[in-house]
């Protein structure tokens, strides 16, 4: 067996590298860029009829937007003060009400995460006076939930650094 040359072993470990590097900076590049992402959920949810048509609230469902860090996804009984009359001849509400009388929760799909090193409180961006649409975009006229903005550092900054804003920019406002 022949050994290789030690050229042949640094080109190798050189190409190695070149690709760990590449795989990392992609990593860390689409970290928060889903833009345009749009699972299909477990239930069909309409934020076109829900916010748009009959202009509920974001936070009448979201409740914790203005209490805490996150906004949550709705506690099953949040749909059913509406849903044990509105629409009860539906197929997905008669799937809700059997989800909710066996005590389970909708496994929704999460549309818009940010990386865990990533600190973002909702209550703080609320109390602001930021609209809701500034990041999730116009949900008022999605059928789908989709992820309109990268949520990437960039775009958090853009905002930041508007005077109108005065926000802070340091490191440790935001990261862990």
């Amino acid at each position: 067996m022949k050994i290789p040359s030690q050229k042949t072993l640094l080109s190798v470990g050189a190409a190695l590298t070149l690709v760990m590097v590449a795989f990392a900076g992609n990593t860390l590049w689409t970290l928060g860029n889903n833009k345009g992402y749009a699972p299909e959920q477990p239930l069909p949810f309409s934020h076109q009829l829900h916010a748009g048509q009959y202009e509920i609230p974001c936070a009448y469902c979201h409740i914790n937007t203005e209490k805490s860090k996150s906004a949550t996804v709705p506690a099953m009984n949040v749909c059913m003060n509406c849903h044990q009359v509105v629409k009860p001849e539906s197929p997905f509400i008669q799937q809700l009400k059997e989800m909710y009388a066996k005590g389970e929760n909708i496994p929704w799909v999460k549309v818009h995460d940010l990386p865990d090193y990533v600190r973002f409180s909702h209550r703080r961006h609320v109390k602001a006076g930021v609209d809701c649409s500034s990041c999730h975009g116009d949900v008022k006229t999605m059928a789908r939930i989709e992820q309109v903005n990268t949520l990437q550092m960039g775009f958090c900054l853009d905002c930041h650094r508007k005077p109108e804003v005065k926000a802070p920019i340091q490191c440790q406002s935001c990261h862990y």
